[in-house]
């Protein structure tokens, strides 16, 4: 049962744009007991689906920007590959707080780009 909770409210958070993965990963070590590495698997695994179903939307909303794309997926693909096999080669714990530090840092970088944003209005 808290597998289909953890899905559902990461699936939802997910939707609205925050990035499931942000809540999902916690989620599934947290509460339903999964290894660093397996709740990354399934995370990766939930996001194949869900990015493409995000990238006809987007394109049948015409919001894609083709210019842009190619510099954001180029260096996406290119760092994903080191990044998983220092992920494979990390353990669990390790890879956990490296997780977390991540999180603190992006929440920084959006926290105090929202301030930036606000105090320009």
């Amino acid at each position: 049962m808290s597998l289909v909770l953890v899905g559902i409210i990461g699936g939802i958070i997910g939707g609205m744009g925050m990035g499931g993965g942000t809540l999902l990963i916690p989620l599934l070590t947290a509460f339903c007991a999964f290894d660093q590495h397996t709740a990354q698997a399934v995370n990766l695994i939930a996001f194949v689906p869900m990015s493409v179903a995000s990238i006809v939307i987007h394109a049948k909303n015409k919001l894609l920007k083709p210019r842009y794309l190619l510099s954001v997926a180029l260096p996406a693909v290119i760092v994903c590959i080191p990044a998983s096999i220092l992920a494979l080669n990390v353990d669990g714990k390790t890879l956990s707080v490296i997780f977390g530090w991540f999180l603190m840092i992006l929440g920084v970088i959006q926290l105090t780009s929202v301030l930036k944003k606000n105090k320009r209005n």
